[in-house]
C-alpha cells in the first residue's frame, strides 16, 4: 500500500502560477473549487500533464495546500511529479503553464508531453 502523505509530495507552484489559478478561478466563478494536477498516458512523448478546476476530492487523492490554492493530486502521479515547479509565464506569443519536472527523460515542444 502506497503511505503517501500530503506533506511528503513534492509540487511546487511558483507565486505567478497561483495568481493565474485565483484569477481564472474568479473569472469562471468557481469558489471552494481547487487545482487538480495530474499525469496521464499519452501526449506525444509518453505522458501528459492534465490541469483543471475541481471541488471533490476523490478517493485516490492527496490535498495539497499552497499559498491559499487547493491542490489535488492523484497518488498514481505522485511519483512522476516528485521535484515539479509549475509556473505560469507570459510572453510574446501568448504564454501558459510551464512544467519544470526533474524525472522527464525527455519532452517534446508542446511543453505538455513528457517521457519518463
Amino acid at each position: 500500500m502506497n503511505t503517501t502523505e500530503a506533506d511528503d509530495v513534492d509540487l511546487t507552484l511558483t507565486e505567478s502560477a497561483i495568481e493565474q489559478v485565483k484569477k481564472l478561478m474568479a473569472r469562471d466563478q468557481r469558489q471552494g473549487y481547487g487545482l487538480r494536477v495530474a499525469v496521464a498516458d499519452g501526449g506525444c512523448s509518453g505522458y501528459s500533464y492534465k490541469l483543471d478546476f475541481d471541488n471533490q476530492q476523490k478517493p485516490e487523492d492527496l490535498i495539497l495546500e499552497r499559498n491559499g490554492v487547493k491542490v489535488y493530486v492523484d497518488r498514481a502521479s505522485v511519483p512522476y511529479l516528485a521535484g515539479t515547479v509549475i509556473d505560469f509565464a507570459t510572453g510574446l506569443y501568448g504564454g501558459g503553464f510551464k512544467f519544470t519536472n526533474p524525472n522527464a527523460t525527455g519532452t517534446c515542444g508542446c511543453g505538455t508531453s513528457f517521457s519518463a
